[in-house]
């Protein structure tokens, strides 16, 4: 078993804290840039330098605003209806996963729309960074000590600042988890696939997996469990689901029209 005394704080000059979760954040941007540049190049999709900065741009600016919302629509409402401008306050916490992905899907929408740039190939080669520098963020959660598990009594079992007992570093599990979806998507993206499938394919593994890390991880304390003895991230993993299989299944159905054809 395992005490948690990191300190999240890697230095510090004055007041201002370099804190290890905000440079895994940086590096997971400066990743998705190159990468999507990388990938970007091979398939041939005319992506300038220029371009490529404002996707990353829009993208940024969706996944927060939609991370926010998600979380004072589906997590807090009550909180926030109490204090409206706390809604502002992202430095407070309080962001969502479901509402970051339906952010970026809004923002790649709108740049493909904007560069005349096709959104299913956009969406494709995006997710692939994506699915890493997640993988690098959960870590990051690790190191601050925050979303964690449930209290467990397995070997690895950490005993975290703030929190009673020991409990599953869910944190690395969605680590993990991320990595291997990055794995297969990083594999996948040589294969003639039709369009979106890669994005479609992060979206489904994603969900299926999390709902079931879900069973280790700490409750939103505000929430608990919601109907079912599920959380509020299992509902919404169940709706991704649902969401990927049709998507997923009007692919191929098209492509077998287009064999067949």
């Amino acid at each position: 078993m395992f005490y948690h005394s990191i300190d999240p704080v890697l230095f510090r000059i004055g007041p201002l804290e370099v804190r290890y979760y905000g440079i895994i954040y940086v590096l997971g941007f400066i990743i998705a840039y190159f990468m999507i540049q990388h990938l970007a190049r091979k398939r041939e999709m005319g992506l300038s330098k220029d371009d490529l900065s404002d996707l990353i741009f829009y993208e940024l600016i969706g996944v927060v605003i939609g991370a926010r919302l998600f979380y004072v629509v589906f997590y807090n409402m009550v909180y926030y209806l109490q204090k409206p401008l706390e809604v502002f306050a992202v430095w407070h916490g309080g962001l969502s996963f479901h509402g970051g992905l339906a952010g970026a899907i809004v923002a790649a929408y709108w740049f493909s729309r904007k560069k005349k740039f096709d959104l299913l190939a956009l969406a494709d080669i995006v997710v692939i960074p994506a699915a890493l520098a997640l993988a690098l963020g959960r870590i990051g959660n690790f190191l601050n000590g925050e979303l964690v598990g449930r209290i467990t009594t397995v070997p690895w079992a950490v005993q975290f600042q703030g929190y009673e007992g020991f409990r599953h570093p869910s944190q690395l599990y969605e680590s993990a988890k991320n990595f291997i979806i990055f794995g297969v998507l990083w594999y996948l993206k040589e294969k003639k696939l039709p369009k979106g499938m890669l994005f479609w394919t992060f979206t489904l593994l994603y969900s299926v997996l999390r709902f079931f890390i879900e069973f280790v991880r700490e409750p939103d304390s505000q929430l608990g469990f919601i109907v079912f003895n599920l959380t509020m991230g299992q509902l919404l993993n169940v709706a991704m689901l649902i969401v990927a299989l049709f998507f997923i299944f009007n692919l191929y159905k098209k492509s077998a029209k287009i064999q067949t054809a």
